[in-house]
């Protein structure tokens, strides 16, 4: 496949990436989707799952806490959890109208159409109805171990699709794809994010096995040996870490683009201070700020190994010259 030089596939053409306003709504939405990740964590460290005993309501006859709650405190925190989802609904529904009006903008303007951006910017409103509706099947469940680690996963995934609509928007078009190295490099970039992925699904696992699985009352947790689960997952983080480097020292041989480099060598930092964090937290016990620490590490690097794959190609921007490896 042709694969063309940054600087060949700079030349002029219609910037038909979306306007800057827009870009910000799709950025919060990406702030906002990572955000519930680590205040679920929290409940989940505070054994505060059941908080709120019931759904959709917190409390039977009341959607807000009561004072005749016995939850105490823990009402309060996954109360808080919950009304960060409707905030959410509001962020997800301005990606909505502002994917509209951005559509509109380009007819008037004669600008190609991008009806990508649309279906992307519907993501995170219809994954959010869907998390909440899977958030309450967890709290009637009981705090399933199996419910709340599918309620991490879907996070995990509305993040991906929020990265997506943030890249394409800021993409100058949607055709043609132009690579800018050799589909090897571009293989082991996916690969990355696929062994970033199944560390993710491990540490799930981990945490379903071991003391902060879910409610304080509530100790449901997966008929795993947490130590055997703990060092496959350590075992699969240093194939992470193998193949980060190796796609660092494939990047510079090739001179692949200098913002790919430079985003591989911030999940490289992100990476090595979560593995710290990890092995210290495992060591000492599990203690929850660490435990919480991880989890926001685990964030960023999901959402850090994303955008990747994306700066090693470019959208909408031809290709006059064009050399085949």
């Amino acid at each position: 496949m042709p694969v063309v030089s940054p600087a060949a596939a700079s030349v002029d053409i219609p910037d038909s990436r979306a306007p800057r306003l827009t870009r910000a709504i799709y950025i919060a939405n990406l702030v906002g989707q990572s955000a519930i990740i680590v205040t679920g964590a929290v409940v989940r460290l505070t054994g505060s799952g059941l908080g709120c005993p019931t759904w959709p309501q917190c409390v039977e006859g009341s959607y807000v806490p009561t004072t005749r709650q016995e939850q105490g405190w823990h009402k309060y925190i996954e109360f808080g959890n919950r009304t960060l989802t409707f905030v959410l609904v509001v962020l997800a529904v301005a990606a909505i109208v502002a994917a509209i009006l951005d559509a509109r903008r380009r007819r008037r303007l004669g600008l190609a159409s991008r009806p990508a951006l649309l279906v992307l910017a519907c993501v995170p409103l219809a994954a959010t109805v869907a998390q909440a509706v899977l958030g309450g099947i967890t709290v009637l469940t009981g705090l399933n171990p199996v419910t709340v680690s599918a309620h991490f996963l879907v996070s995990i995934a509305i993040v991906a699709g929020t990265v997506a609509l943030v890249v394409r928007a800021g993409d100058v078009g949607d055709q043609p794809v132009v690579p800018l190295v050799p589909r090897g490099v571009r293989g082991l970039a996916w690969a990355l994010v696929a062994v970033t992925a199944l560390v993710v699904v491990l540490g799930v696992l981990v945490t379903g096995s071991g003391p902060h699985s879910g409610d304080a009352k509530a100790e449901n947790r997966y008929p795993f040996d947490p130590r055997t689960v703990s060092w496959l997952h350590a075992d699969v983080v240093l194939l992470f870490l193998g193949l980060l480097i190796g796609l660092l020292v494939v990047l510079v041989v090739v001179h692949g683009p200098a913002r790919a480099q430079r985003r591989a060598w911030i999940l490289l930092a992100i990476a090595v201070l979560q593995g710290g964090v990890g092995y210290v937290q495992y060591f000492a016990g599990l203690p929850e700020a660490l435990v919480m620490i991880h989890v926001v590490g685990a964030t960023l690097t999901w959402v850090a190994v994303l955008f990747i794959p994306p700066a090693l190609r470019t959208r909408g921007v031809p290709a006059p010259t064009a050399e085949t490896t």
